[in-house]
């Protein structure tokens, strides 16, 4: 197939481009940035709000896969801009191409609007989607992790001390590995099933109380004969401390914003529709995948 990719540069879409090369496909892939030549690859050099580069972008493509999306941005304005306005954007191309197929990466955090700037741009797009007209799908991943992350980096790299802070006590979460996600996609861009939400996850009934997680991530840093991590569980009131001295040293960088803590508090982020089990389940085990992801955390010289 021809594969029209957005947010082929970031964490997922970069291995959902290796992903779809490895299955041969061929890839038309968006990018703000003059971006190195491969094989199988026809970069497209644009943005979600240009329309000219977007109509480039999809021409010919037997499925669109939007993976692009703003995960931190300083106000709801900004939000919207990026994940409501450029998810229009791109669907407004597809129907003027003619293509039917449409994959849409959205979040679990769509799933609780009100918690969050983040959660609300991204159930706003979801709604642009599902009356699109298009065949589409959407899929909400939990947590994601594995190599190319920066996101999850910070927690990889606390854990080398002995304590690990993590959310409330009695949150927990879904997690899934890059790898079992692209995977997903792109058996969802060969398909063209009823049109529905789906949220995958590692396959952990009822998902990871988040200090099995700090301790899993503990022990692909350590690993298994090292010293268990201290999970540190954080009250809300502390976590919004913690994300205002984030901000004080980080500034536009900082990852613990006010807008995540006001979803990383929530107590159920676990993933409750999964893919049909003949489609699709996840294949590596999350213990294995966290190890892979600290190994090339050291490689890369990031741990």
């Amino acid at each position: 197939m021809i594969l029209a990719i957005t947010g082929g540069t970031g964490f997922v879409g970069s291995h959902l481009i290796d992903h779809a090369l490895e299955s041969g496909h061929t890839v038309r892939a968006l990018a703000r940035k003059p971006q190195a030549r491969r094989v199988g690859v026809t970069w497209i050099e644009g943005a979600l709000d240009r329309p000219k580069s977007l109509a480039t972008l999809v021409e010919g493509a037997d499925a669109v896969i939007h993976v692009a999306g703003v995960v931190n941005a300083p106000d709801r304005a900004a939000f919207g801009k990026g994940n409501i306005a450029g998810t229009e954007g791109i669907l407004q191309a597809t129907r003027a191409a003619g293509i039917r197929r449409f994959v849409h990466v959205s979040s679990l955090a769509a799933r609780e609007p009100a918690l969050s700037n983040y959660g609300w741009s991204k159930a706003e797009a979801e709604t642009r989607v599902q009356t699109s007209g298009l065949d589409w799908t959407i899929v909400r991943p939990p947590a994601i992790f594995g190599p190319r992350d920066h996101d999850i980096l910070d927690l990889f790299k606390t854990a080398r001390s002995g304590y690990l802070p993590m959310p409330p006590a009695g949150t927990r979460v879904s997690l899934l590995y890059v790898e079992d996600l692209t995977a997903l996609l792109l058996a969802l861009a060969e398909t063209a099933d009823a049109p529905s939400i789906m949220e995958p996850d590692d396959g952990v009934p009822g998902g990871w109380d988040n200090r099995d997680f700090a301790r899993a991530i503990g022990a692909a840093v350590n690993g298994a004969v090292g010293k268990p991590v201290k999970v540190l569980s954080m009250p809300r009131a502390m976590m919004k401390l913690a994300s205002a001295a984030d901000r004080l040293v980080r500034r536009r960088k900082a990852k613990l914003t006010r807008d995540r803590v006001g979803y990383l508090c929530h107590p159920d982020w676990v993933a409750h529709k999964p893919p049909p089990a003949a489609l699709w389940s996840a294949a590596v085990p999350t213990a294995q995948a966290l190890a892979q992801t600290a190994a090339w955390y050291r490689a890369a010289g990031l741990l």
